[in-house]
């Protein structure tokens, strides 16, 4: 059953209803659907939700059903909830994106002098990727600050900050740090006091592990061997600047809805935010902005982890959007979203 919302996550109603085609995004998701892991799947079009869906299961076990209510971890879709963060930071005169990284986290190396927190934003640090540098035989999960922990010990940078690419869950883990010490609060209470609660995602949370709970949960899943294990957690999942936010669809639309307007960052951060800031050599990212991946006229970001696989793409000059969220392992749902989204495009554009 297709459920389409009369409610507009705060934006107009001024666009023609488009009529959802149904049964190819069905089609589409046929893999997801029954008694299996699931997806979710939200198209918005000038801030209203013309196709609304969940398929599958948000947990096995219990059979529970995924609806658009439910919470995914977002994965490295976080990162543009912790770019924001720095962002309002730097609108309140708490600190300068251009600031070195050294004046809020001092206790890094000689070797991170020149990293600034537009480096980190940008993935142009050349700080050590904090996965390669953990234990393997260490079971206990990581959390941001034991990712500064780990840098502390490297005195050395794959290339001189500013001069190249180079994807960095690291720079980010240590965005959530700063945020805290410039803020006088811990990341997760700053997300919630300035991004969710004004925005009325009242049910997404940067999750910590006996802190808080996640309502209408999703638990990731991998297929092994042929049948379907809950693989809900590893040992980085407890680091929240990289991927750590949960939320779900219905709050990802108010979350949209912000980024149009100046109801949360002013046109001048929404401005940096989702200007080009480095060139990349990823497939369908020419550059990077702050937390989000840019793509000519198209703005979109990915993420990836144990048991996870989510996809929000928006093309804001048709004022469309698609977000896909899934709680399995594989496939990668980006071109499930561009086919989605190319539906709507053939008639808009």
């Amino acid at each position: 059953m297709v459920l389409l919302l009369s409610c507009t996550a705060g934006a107009a109603l001024a666009s023609p209803q488009l009529a959802p085609p149904d049964p190819g995004i069905d089609a589409l998701m046929r893999d997801y659907d029954g008694q299996v892991p699931g997806a979710a799947v939200l198209v918005l079009h000038e801030g209203k939700p013309v196709f609304r869906r969940g398929y599958g299961l948000a947990e096995l076990e219990q059979a529970t059903a995924v609806t658009p209510q439910t919470n995914f971890r977002l994965a490295s879709v976080s990162k543009q909830f912790t770019a924001a963060a720095i962002l309002l930071l730097a609108e309140d005169g708490r600190l300068s994106i251009d600031d070195p990284l050294k004046r809020w986290l001092p206790g890094l190396p000689a070797a991170a002098e020149a990293v600034t927190l537009r480096h980190l934003l940008s993935h142009t640090s050349g700080l050590l990727d904090y996965e390669d540098l953990m234990d393997p035989a260490d079971t206990r999960q990581v959390h941001d600050s034991d990712v500064l922990q780990l840098l502390q010990r490297e005195d050395r940078t794959y290339f001189a900050p500013g001069s190249q690419y180079r994807y960095s869950n690291s720079g980010y883990a240590l965005l959530a740090l700063v945020v805290a010490q410039a803020s006088g609060m811990d990341f997760a209470s700053f997300l919630q006091r300035r991004i969710f609660q004004p925005l009325g995602m009242t049910g997404t949370v940067a999750h910590q592990d006996g802190v808080d709970e996640v309502a209408h949960r999703a638990y990731g899943h991998s297929l092994v061997d042929g049948r379907w294990q809950r693989t809900d957690q590893s040992t980085t999942s407890a680091v929240l600047g990289d991927g750590g936010i949960y939320s779900s669809l219905d709050d990802l639309a108010r979350w949209d809805a912000a980024l149009y307007d100046g109801r949360l960052l002013s046109r001048a951060s929404l401005r940096q935010m989702f200007s080009p800031s480095t060139p990349t050599p990823e497939p369908d990212v020419p550059s990077y902005g702050f937390g989000w991946r840019l793509n000519g006229k198209a703005q979109w970001h990915s993420g990836e982890s144990i048991g996870f696989r989510n996809v929000i793409l928006r093309y804001p000059d048709q004022r469309l959007t698609v977000i896909v969220l899934t709680n399995r392992n594989d496939p990668e749902p980006y071109p499930t979203a561009l086919r989605i989204a190319q539906r709507w495009l053939d008639v808009l554009q």
